[in-house]
C-alpha cells in the first residue's frame, strides 16, 4: 500500500481513486481487528478506568500531533496502530461494565450490529450514488464542537456541583450518534471525490466515526434498557 497523493488533474483519477478506498478499508479492517485484540487484552487483565483514560489522552495526542507528521511516510502505518490500538485497550473497563449487567453481552452485540449496519449502509449509499457530502462539512463541524463543550461543561457541572440532569447524557450519545453517521457520509464522499488522497488520513477518520458511533449506540441501549 502507498501513501502517497495523486494530482486532482490525473487523468487516471478513478483508478487512483479507487486505490485509495481500496487501501483505506483494509487497513481500516485491519485496525478495527487490531483494537479488539487489544480490547479484549484490555478487559482479560482488567485494566482500570484511569489506565484507560491515559490510554485514551495518548492516542488523542499521536492523532493530533504525530499522525500528520507521519501520514505520508513509512512510519505511517506503526502510527496508526498504536493510536488504534490505545483506543481499543481504552475500551476494555467500559466492556466490562456493559459485560457485567444481566443483559450486558446482548447490549454489547445489538452496538456492534448497529454500528456495522449504519456503516455499511452510510458507505454503500456513497459507494452507489457517489454524491459529495462536502457541503455538510461545516454543519458536523459546529455539531461536534457543540456536542464536546456541552458533554465538559455537564461533566464539569457534575463534578464541582453535583448537577445532574436526567437524559442529559442520553441526548449527547444521541446527537454524537447523528454526527458520526453525518461524518461516514462526508468522509467517504472526500474519498470518492478525490478530497481525501491519503488512505492512512482516510483511515483514521473513518475508524473514529465507528468506534464514536459504536460507544454511543452502547450507552444509549444501555439506559433505555433499564427503563
Amino acid at each position: 500500500m502507498e501513501t502517497g497523493s495523486y494530482n486532482a488533474g490525473n487523468p487516471a483519477l478513478g483508478a487512483e481513486t479507487h486505490k485509495v478506498l481500496r487501501n483505506t478499508y483494509m487497513l481500516l479492517g485491519m485496525t478495527l481487528l487490531f483494537s479488539a485484540v487489544t480490547a479484549g487484552i484490555s478487559m482479560a487483565v482488567g485494566l482500570g478506568s484511569g489506565a484507560a483514560l491515559i490510554m485514551s489522552i495518548a492516542a488523542l495526542a499521536i492523532v493530533w500531533f504525530v499522525l500528520p507528521r507521519t501520514a505520508n511516510t513509512a512510519a505511517g502505518l506503526p502510527v496508526v496502530f498504536l493510536f488504534t490500538g490505545l483506543l481499543g485497550a481504552a475500551l476494555g473497563p467500559m466492556l466490562n461494565r456493559y459485560l457485567a449487567l444481566p443483559n450486558g453481552a446482548d447490549l454489547v452485540m445489538q452496538a456492534l450490529g448497529g454500528t456495522a449496519l449504519i456503516f455499511f449502509a452510510l458507505s454503500a449509499y456513497v459507494l452507489t450514488t457517489k454524491k459529495d457530502f462536502s457541503f455538510m462539512g461545516g454543519f458536523l463541524f459546529v455539531g461536534l464542537m457543540v456536542v464536546i463543550v456541552a458533554s465538559i461543561g455537564y461533566a464539569l457541572a457534575s463534578w464541582g456541583f453535583g448537577i445532574h440532569i436526567p437524559g442529559f447524557q442520553l441526548a449527547i450519545s444521541g446527537a454524537i450518534v447523528f454526527i458520526m453517521s453525518g461524518l461516514i457520509l462526508f468522509d467517504t464522499s472526500r474519498i470518492i471525490n478525490g478530497g481525501e488522497t491519503n488512505y492512512i488520513m482516510a483511515t483514521v477518520s473513518l475508524y473514529l466515526n465507528i468506534y464514536n458511533l459504536f460507544t454511543s449506540l452502547l450507552h444509549i441501549l444501555g439506559v433505555t434498557s433499564n427503563d
